[in-house]
């Protein structure tokens, strides 16, 4: 089967809006932070090799670098997300005829809503990694692109805060109540002042225009 990433956008899109259950709002959310990733490498490249922009050309190569080991990330979480969700179906649709089949299935979602909380969790670690790259390509990236550092910061917020909701939700099925409460944890030591930090880049951007 063809990964989202190699598909069309059309196609993706029309997926997206129909009644199949995958994609859904996970993949939209890794994506969100793979587009972040990709306008803060974008910014990057419009500054490397400027002379205006001499002084801070080493650092965007060392940022370029970063953004496009998370873009690669992020873009690979996309499809994470949809293969994640398509065992827990399997997992609900497991036969429940004899207490037997009961306990196995119970057992087979119970181990699936473990990595079904695990990947959300990691994209919203990866898209407060992208805000903080689109930090620095918004401080030091060329005037002419600075929109786009902005966008930067905006969509990976989104898919931070996105990203978010996919662990609430599944944590509300585990019974593994303290695999639940560390994961929120977790999660809440990630989100700790990205309202904030993302406000602050936006406006940073707004500034410069």
């Amino acid at each position: 089967m063809t990964e989202i990433k190699d598909q069309s956008i059309q196609h993706y899109l029309d997926q997206l809006a129909s009644k199949a259950p995958t994609p859904g709002g996970g993949s939209a959310s890794a994506l969100l932070g793979a587009q972040s990733a990709a306008l803060t490498s974008m910014v990057c490249n419009l500054t490397i090799g400027k002379p205006k922009y001499e002084e801070v050309d080493a650092d965007m190569q060392i940022l370029l670098k970063k953004s496009e080991s998370l873009r690669t990330i992020l873009t690979a979480m996309i499809q994470a997300d949809v293969d994640v969700f398509n065992k827990l179906m399997a997992a609900y649709g497991l036969a429940k005829t004899t207490d037997q089949e009961k306990a196995a299935r119970s057992q087979q979602i119970q181990t699936v809503l473990h990595e079904a909380t695990i990947v959300p969790l990691a994209c919203a670690k990866a898209c407060a990694d992208a805000i903080k790259l689109s930090q620095e390509a918004a401080e030091k990236g060329s005037l002419m692109v600075i929109s786009d550092a902005g966008v930067a910061v905006m969509s990976a917020y989104a898919g931070l805060k996105s990203a978010a909701l996919n662990v609430y939700i599944n944590v509300t099925s585990l019974k593994d109540r303290p695999f639940a409460e560390e994961k929120l944890a977790e999660l809440e030591a990630i989100l700790q002042g990205a309202d904030i930090q993302a406000e602050e880049i936006y406006q940073l951007v707004k500034n410069k225009l």
